[in-house]
């Protein structure tokens, strides 16, 4: 077990090289995947402090990647909500609203609660905030559950949903291009400019969190922890509850050395976030470097700023630590430029002897480091007998009291619950407003195909959006965005045409009229599709009986739509004829029912039918590029009186052992092509006259038989079941066959 190219740079970078594989040998490498089956098994079986010692042990054998600790981080995980009185995460549902919705919950992204500011929507249909997506903060959908770690590359807008999102909400739009700035900046490194930037627009709009949490980056990156922390206090309070005020103050924690606390927070993200990637592979790595050994978890440079340093600098950093404390009892500092000098950035230096100091502090001396804290994070919460009482606020105050508790900017009235939050007054959710219905049209939504009003929009990933429908037909004939050509063939592979949650809401609310005049026209084409008699689609290729497959490999642009109609209708069903040279298609032919269909990559499809009722050609026609007709459908003359019954039973009969004859005669090699292609023979039926196209043994040879297509359709018009037997029984006999005869020769 290996790690990849970039984390074994990394380890040769900043760790000491491991030397416990290369003495122990591939015996003890299976050794170390028996202990890890057997940590995950005790994790799975919520036997925690167990399953951490046998973790523990597997990595000393070698290098085990974090994600390996996934089963172990989920054990904890369920632990810590248990110990808190945390509630489960929900499960993913999809919401539902109904007509009185505010607009804030139509134009509302999943992942933050904020308004949709550059919508990106992905593959299930559901749009979200670029930043949201930029950021992975989640793993799955938020309102169906569907994965979205497949989402990558550039994200592209939805254009039709970022125009009327500025042409209804320009304010709104503005703020949101004044966050994506100063988050730009912090990318960029230029923190004191997006400090300032962000001052501004707190100055404007103190209540919006999403700012001060861009603030807290940018004053995370100048080494200002204090001040990020009071910043990131509104996004952790139990009104909020905001998994990504969690993770940001888990990070700057971790950043001051604070390990445990630095945990707790990330646990807490977790707990109101299950599927919040970035928190996760966080843990993971955390839980990695503290079941770790130290010979393999210690970066170089730290490890010998930790074994040089004398003790008057380790006292030093002591008291550092309680002097940052002392500041953080302070009373809170003014959201204002004149205190960007009220905190000092602390050195790399000093950040390294703090997490040093931590790690010491937190490790055992016989096992690896961080050990024995991993376990009191764990299990200190159940500590309930009041001798532990100061412990339990010293350590993990957060369970009961919130995460302000244990790291507040505020005074000691704050402290203990005594005064309201900065974030009292601020949430997450978007604040009320309404949709200016003078402003919304109907041609805001009109599909750049068909021009007319959207029917099941949806959004390719370059970000423009048509009907369904539309898009389908575009897509058979190439594998590029109608407007910006942009190749759509893994769209097309995927098939996942999802509808846009935000547009199809948008117009079933505000546009009710002409959304119900769009559909009734919608349906009534669908019913026009639907009628077995009239305009029956017709694919015209070759001979096609009833009861018999007849699989179909479907290319041409027109009957890849053809065949999308018949699916989407629910007949699924089509006519099947021959070409004729003067009429286009032959004026009989068969039913053909589809039983499955498998789309290849490229928009392909191989087709999986049956034959069904026989027909006759009424009248012609065209429909979109391929052949229609009304049609009357074909049954045989019944037979009544006994005598020719009776006859007509010994006709069938010996045609039917004729056949079987032939079958037995014929090559291996042209069997198993028969068998493969067509199925085995029918058995013989006892009432020749059970359905009105006869015996189906008399398809399957019709089938099979090397006959001309003129002679086979002559066959198939026919309503007589004597006529048939005795064309059948003429083929059998010219192909060497015969009831009486002793061997059989097939035709050549």
């Amino acid at each position: 077990m290996s790690l990849p190219n970039s984390d074994a740079e990394e380890k040769a970078g900043f760790f000491i090289a491991p030397s416990i594989e290369s003495e122990w040998g591939e015996d003890n490498i299976d050794h170390q995947t028996l202990l890890l089956q057997r940590a995950d098994a005790l994790a799975s079986e919520n036997r925690l402090k167990e399953a951490i010692d046998v973790f523990s042990m597997a990595l000393r054998y070698g290098c085990v990647r974090p994600e390996k600790l996934s089963t172990l981080l989920d054990c904890i995980l369920r632990n810590f909500k248990k110990n808190v009185g945390g509630e489960p995460a929900a499960q993913p549902t999809v919401k539902t609203r109904d007509s009185e919705s505010n607009a804030a919950d139509v134009f509302s992204c999943p992942g933050c609660a904020r308004f949709l500011g550059e919508p990106v929507t992905i593959v299930c249909g559901h749009s979200y905030c670029k930043r949201c997506l930029q950021r992975h903060m989640f793993s799955k959908c938020k309102l169906c559950g569907e994965d979205v770690t497949s989402v990558s590359g550039e994200l592209r807008p939805n254009v039709v949903l970022c125009s009327l999102l500025e042409k209804l909400f320009p304010d709104e739009i503005k703020r949101c291009k004044e966050i994506a700035e100063i988050e730009d900046l912090s990318r960029r490194k230029h923190f004191e400019e997006a400090v300032t930037l962000a001052n501004n627009v707190v100055k404007s709009d103190p209540g919006d969190v999403l700012v001060r949490l861009c603030r807290a980056e940018a004053l995370a990156g100048l080494g200002q922890y204090t001040r990020a922390l009071r910043d990131l206090e509104p996004l952790c309070v139990s009104s909020t509850k905001w998994p990504e005020g969690y993770f940001r103050k888990g990070l700057i924690l971790q950043e001051m050395g604070q390990v445990e606390n630095s945990l707790l927070m990330l646990l807490h993200c977790l707990a109101l976030d299950q599927h919040y990637t970035l928190a996760k592979k966080e843990l993971e790595k955390r839980l990695h470097q503290l079941l770790s050994p130290a010979v393999e978890n210690v970066k170089v440079g730290l490890r010998e700023t930790v074994q040089s340093a004398s003790p008057h600098l380790w006292s030093k950093t002591v008291v550092g630590e309680v002097q940052e404390e002392d500041v953080q009892a302070a009373p809170p500092l003014e959201d204002s430029e004149e205190n960007g000098g009220a905190s000092r950035s602390e050195s790399p230096e000093r950040r390294s002897l703090s997490r040093a100091h931590s790690l010491r502090t937190h490790g055992c001396p016989d096992g690896p480091p961080g050990e024995e804290g991993l376990k009191r994070v764990c299990s200190a919460p159940q500590l309930g007998d009041q001798g532990k009482g100061a412990l339990l606020k010293r350590k993990l105050s957060v369970c009961e009291a919130g995460p302000s508790f244990i790291y507040s900017m505020g005074n000691k009235q704050k402290k203990q619950g005594g005064s309201e939050s900065v974030g009292a007054a601020t949430g997450t959710s978007l604040p009320c407003m309404t949709v200016p219905l003078e402003l919304l049209q109907a041609s805001d939504f009109e599909c750049s195909l068909c021009m007319r009003l959207f029917y099941e929009p949806v959004t390719t990933p370059c970000g423009h959006t048509f009907c369904k429908s539309c898009l389908e037909r575009c897509l058979d004939h190439t594998p590029q965005c109608p407007l910006c050509k942009e190749s759509l063939k893994a769209y097309l592979a995927s098939r996942k045409y999802n509808i846009t949650a935000v547009l199809e809401e948008v117009i079933k609310q505000y546009l009710r009229e002409e959304h119900l005049e769009r559909k009734r026209s919608q349906t009534e084409e669908t019913k026009e599709l639907s009628d077995l008699t009239q305009r029956v689609p017709v694919f015209v290729c070759t001979m096609a009986y009833p009861t018999v497959p007849c699989p179909l490999h479907v290319f041409e642009p027109r009957y890849r739509l053809m065949i999308r109609r018949c699916m989407e209708t629910g007949t699924r069903q089509f006519g099947m004829c021959i070409h004729d040279p003067r009429k286009g298609f032959a004026d009989y032919g068969c039913m053909l029912l589809i039983r499955s269909v498998h789309f290849l990559p490229d928009g392909r499809s191989v087709v999986d039918t049956v034959g069904g009722k026989r027909f006759r050609v009424l009248e012609r026609g065209m429909k979109d590029g391929y052949c229609t007709a009304n049609i009357q459908y074909l049954e045989d003359a019944r037979v009544s009186d006994a005598g020719e019954l009776s006859e007509l039973q010994g006709l069938h009969d010996r045609v039917y052992e004729q056949a079987r004859a032939w079958f037995r005669q014929l090559k291996n090699r042209f069997r198993a092509q028969i068998l493969q292609h067509f199925g085995a023979m029918p058995e013989r039926e006892l009432d020749i006259q059970a359905t009105p196209d006869g015996p189906a043994c008399c398809w399957w040879l019709l089938a099979v038989l090397p006959v001309d297509p003129r002679y086979q359709l002559s066959v198939l018009c026919t309503t007589s079941l004597r006529e048939r037997l005795l064309k059948i029984q003429h083929i059998l006999t010219i192909c060497g066959a015969s009831p009486t005869s002793g061997s059989a020769q097939p035709c050549s």
